[in-house]
């Protein structure tokens, strides 16, 4: 699978695109349903939601790709790519290297890696399999522990999920309260819980770097404008 992901076409570079922005970027996300919420737009059509979300400003999207818990698909990712010229992160369980080289093999231009859920071990080579693929990989976390372990492996791209794994509740003051952790050389991406504009300035003004966005702007009635809110 990986010598054939590092035969696969070349990655957009998400990381490259977060950097490029000026001011916050905006990850927005491709979800039709969440564990804790269940359907916000399940019948959405993700090459015209990644078309919005691109007009408003995004500088990047998220795609899920699991079926069982967020209804989504690998053509999900695949139809709101082509419809689009920015990178793609797929969002999903990733636990085995093996998912990392589908993730290039599907058009990913990048993988989410959930520290929570794996060993520094695996972590680094996951992180090293992304290397050799040409894809990038946004490592997750939950706190400075996570954090701590994400730049020991190598990451570079580093976010912080401010919801719980385990209660599903948000906190909307964690990636404030552990920001200074993650070295100013990394990507930092505040995930979960970004309710509008005044949420992102906070992040902005706190020195994140993007804002991964989904249940805000895949519910509202315009994404294009809901995106370009969390710029202004």
């Amino acid at each position: 699978m990986a010598r054939a992901a590092a035969t696969a076409e070349r990655a957009r570079g998400f990381g490259q695109a977060l950097r490029a922005e000026r001011g916050l970027s905006v990850i927005a996300e491709v979800k039709r349903r969440s564990p804790s919420k269940g359907d916000l737009n399940p019948d959405l059509d993700p090459a015209r939601v990644a078309r919005a979300y691109v007009s408003g400003g995004a500088a990047c999207l998220s795609v899920l790709t699991d079926a069982d818990h967020f209804g989504g698909s690998p053509e999900d990712l695949m139809a709101a790519r082509a419809a689009t010229s920015v990178p793609v992160l797929r969002k999903d369980f990733t636990v085995d290297e093996r998912d990392v080289a589908d993730a290039r093999l599907m058009g990913a231009d990048c993988c989410l890696l959930i520290a929570a859920v794996l060993s520094d071990a695996l972590l680094e080579r996951c992180l090293a399999v992304a290397a050799d693929v040409g894809i990038d990989a946004l490592v997750e976390t939950h706190d400075e522990a996570d954090i701590e372990r994400a730049v020991a492996a190598g990451a570079t791209l580093v976010g912080v999920n401010q919801r719980d794994l385990v209660t599903f509740e948000v906190d909307h003051e964690r990636a404030l309260a552990v920001v200074d952790a993650i070295p100013a050389s990394c990507v930092r991406v505040a995930e979960s819980g970004v309710r509008g504009g005044e949420d992102a300035t906070r992040l902005a003004a706190a020195g994140y770097d993007a804002v991964l966005v989904g249940e805000h702007v895949v519910t509202h009635d315009d994404p294009r404008a809901a995106v370009a809110a969390l710029k202004d």
